[in-house]
């Protein structure tokens, strides 16, 4: 019985992750139960891992990367490997000599990767890296053969053969072979000797004919190119002929009327004018022949000329001009080669010409095409190797960089390397954000990333420089809210270290810090207090505006009013005045009375109680933001960008203190406490002083320093010379 495989698992984000510490781990993930993933399914785009890999790996090209897809790419990379401990290093670069050769597989790989070291023109190389086995065109960009099934000129060691293939590329079409050489398949092959024959033979049921080339065979090809070019303005001459005929009525109108000329007479005329090819080729009237010259439509003179020399005098004599029945005749001449043209077969070489062609199919370049194609195909085994030798230096890179991104989120939790969907760092508001992820649809990721109860900020990114953009999302775990807001402006610098203009266009608001929740009342009590006085300071200055306004109107009409009496003092007014200044009053004293009260129990209790109100405040403010800040979860997150993330990944308030900090002064740095154009605060100092002047001042007055003060200085011996008008008290007992 094989012995069970031993696992180790650590723990972070509040649950248990499994440790991938050896190639025997990567090997038994298979065995791996599905719940302790991390993940169960990650997009293969919008990642900072190469998307060749991660297509690879993407055995059903469905773009989603599932456990079972990994376990396979993992078990390949393995079983290549002579050490499977090598898939955790994530070199760029693999060694020729890790490669297990011990199986054909591993032998034919080596064979291919050596193949490719030499094709490229590093021969002596024992490493092999991405960049090498990429890009096709560069392995074969030299080579004559490469088992694509495509052969191309270079393909060819004679010029005939290469001249082949130039005219089957020319006239039946191409296909790139893997170095992107234009090159022919079997099937361009067949389809053009195919065609040849068809053109051979069907040019061979022609002959030399006398009644399919009653010319002579270019005399008939020359004269069927005139008439074709004429024939369908000829028939509607004789037709419109007809016509008047039958009524002569219609023969103006088929003349066409004088309002037409006027519409283009005004302007400069060719002899070709477009303005009158629509025109008849002369003037219709009852059966009258057609001139060939003379007065005839000036943009048809010549197409007339043409047949007139090549149809008309070689069959029925020199004349300038032919009756309809002579129009019958001349199409009844070469009727017999329409007819062998309409059977053409072969076409698409038909520009080769008949001498080329049968030279073509007289010669054995048939077969030699054929004997190209085998060799070509005879190599194809190790051009399919080639795409495995890719795969297995793309694993030997990237597998341990996913599987510590899927498996497990060890990089997203160790913080010594950014994770595979966190694509950069933001800086903005005085903060760096390393929480960043790309985004499709802000809209649409926000529904369910809302729900991780963290502040996100979604921006535009943009590089004028390149017109590129793209849109993220950031996480402020740091610092307040006050400050952010839509359209603020930051910069973003992507995983290669290039700069982006960044804007905010929409923000989910949820706690972001302790810090924030405590302060988070009193500001909301500002905050309202100064909304109200702006409301009542606006209320005062319309108030204000309506009375000058009021005074205005009064002054410039003072002389048609009356003299306004003034109205003595409302008996209400006065009542209502007395009732505010004793509401007022009272209220100053009781304040006054509780502060004193305060202030009997001493100066520390009258901190504490001071303290303990200012926590009386903002407790539950905190509270709510510590829980809420506790449920952080990265995986509504991920989610949202087409994860499948099957933990609750949290990030608390230590971790999330981790992935945004706030701007401090570097260590050791020293501050110019002066700053002329600063605000004036609260003169706290002064507020402090006078607090401490009126507690001493109140102890004083109840006796609690007589003991420490001379007679003359004693609070009894003043308070009661005062009282008495002057007379001194009595010296109180020593």
């Amino acid at each position: 019985m094989a012995e069970k495989h031993r696992w180790t698992f650590f723990r972070a984000g509040g649950f248990d992750q499994v440790k991938l510490a050896s190639g025997s781990d990567l090997m038994n993930l298979d065995k791996l139960d599905l719940k302790l993933w991390v993940a169960l399914a990650c997009p293969t785009s919008g990642l900072e891992i190469d998307s060749r890999t991660l297509d690879l790996i993407d055995a059903d090209k469905n773009g989603r990367i599932r456990p079972g897809e990994l376990i396979q790419a993992v078990g390949f990379a393995a079983a290549h490997l002579k050490n499977p401990d090598d898939l955790l290093k994530g070199d760029p670069g693999l060694p020729l000599a890790s490669i297990d050769d011990s199986h054909q597989a591993g032998k034919v790989l080596l064979a291919s990767g050596r193949q490719i070291l030499a094709n490229i023109g590093k021969k002596d190389a024992e490493i092999m890296s991405v960049e090498d086995v990429s890009d096709r065109v560069r392995i074969f960009a030299d080579t004559p053969f490469n088992g694509d099934g495509v052969i191309t000129e270079l393909s060819a060691s004679t010029d005939p053969v290469k001249a082949v293939i130039r005219e089957i590329i020319e006239y039946i079409g191409h296909v790139p072979d893997l170095s992107g050489k234009p090159g022919i398949v079997s099937e361009m092959i067949e389809t053009f000797f195919a065609e040849a024959k068809a053109y051979d033979a069907w040019f061979a049921t022609g002959g030399e004919s006398g009644e399919i080339f009653p010319l002579g065979r270019m005399g008939t090809e020359d004269a069927v190119s005139v008439i074709s070019a004429i024939k369908p303005k000829v028939d509607d001459y004789f037709a419109r002929c007809r016509l008047t005929a039958y009524d002569p009525r219609t023969e103006q109108v088929l003349n066409r009327k004088e309002e037409e000329y006027l519409a283009f007479a005004a302007n400069d005329l060719s002899i070709t004018a477009a303005e009158v090819a629509g025109f008849p080729l002369s003037h219709v009237a009852p059966e009258r022949p057609l001139p060939l010259s003379g007065t005839v439509n000036p943009a048809h003179a010549a197409a007339l000329a043409n047949l007139a020399v090549s149809a008309v005098k070689p069959i029925l004599g020199a004349r300038d001009r032919i009756t309809e029945a002579d129009w019958h005749a001349i199409n009844a001449k070469v009727a017999p080669y329409r007819a062998w043209q309409e059977k053409k077969a072969g076409a698409k070489v038909e520009k080769l010409g008949t001498k080329r062609i049968r030279e073509i199919l007289e010669s054995d370049l048939h077969g030699k095409l054929l004997d190209l194609l085998a060799t070509e195909k005879a190599l194809e085994n190790e051009t399919a190797s080639i795409e495995q030798v890719e795969r297995l230096v793309r694993y030997y890179r990237d597998i341990a960089l996913l599987c510590t991104n899927f498996v497990n989120f060890k990089d997203f939790y160790d913080g010594a390397e950014p994770s595979v969907f966190q694509c950069g760092t933001l800086y903005l508001d005085q903060r760096e954000c390393r929480l960043c992820l790309r985004v499709e649809d802000p809209a649409k990721h926000a529904i369910m990333a809302g729900l991780a109860g963290a502040y996100l900020a979604y921006l535009d990114c943009t590089r004028k420089e390149s017109n590129e953009k793209m849109q993220i999302v950031a996480a402020f775990t740091a610092g307040d809210s006050d400050n952010l807001m839509v359209g603020r402006n930051g910069i973003f610098y992507d995983r290669k270290g290039r700069d982006w203009d960044a804007t905010i266009v929409k923000i989910v608001d949820n706690p972001i810090s302790i810090r924030q929740a405590f302060w988070s009342p009193y500001k909301k009590f500002v905050r309202f207090l100064e909304e109200q006085v702006n409301k009542r300071a606006a209320a005062a200055d319309a108030e204000a505006h309506d009375k000058l306004a009021a005074t205005a109107a009064t002054t410039v009409n003072a002389d048609k009013a009356k003299i306004a009496v003034p109205k003595k003092i409302d008996v209400g007014t006065v009542a209502a005045i007395g009732v505010a200044a004793g509401a007022i009053g009272t209220f100053a004293t009781a304040l006054i009375g509780y502060l004193m009260g305060i202030i009997k129990l001493g100066i520390f209790p009258t901190i504490g109680a001071v303290v303990g109100l200012i926590f009386l405040i903002s407790m539950p403010s905190v509270i709510m933001a510590y829980i809420k800040l506790r449920k952080r979860n990265l995986g509504p997150i991920l989610d949202a960008n087409g994860w499948a993330v099957n933990a609750k990944a949290k990030f608390n308030v230590p971790f999330g203190a981790t992935l945004s900090s706030v701007a401090k002064l570097p260590a050791g740095s020293r501050r110019d406490a002066g700053d002329p154009y600063a605000d004036r605060g609260m003169p706290w100092k002064r507020i402090v002083i006078a607090l401490l002047l009126i507690w001493v001042g109140y102890r004083w007055c109840i006796g609690s320093f007589d003991r420490l003060l001379p007679e003359q200085a004693r609070s009894r011996f003043l308070l009661g010379a005062y009282l008495h008008r002057g007379e001194p008290a009595k010296p109180g007992p020593q």
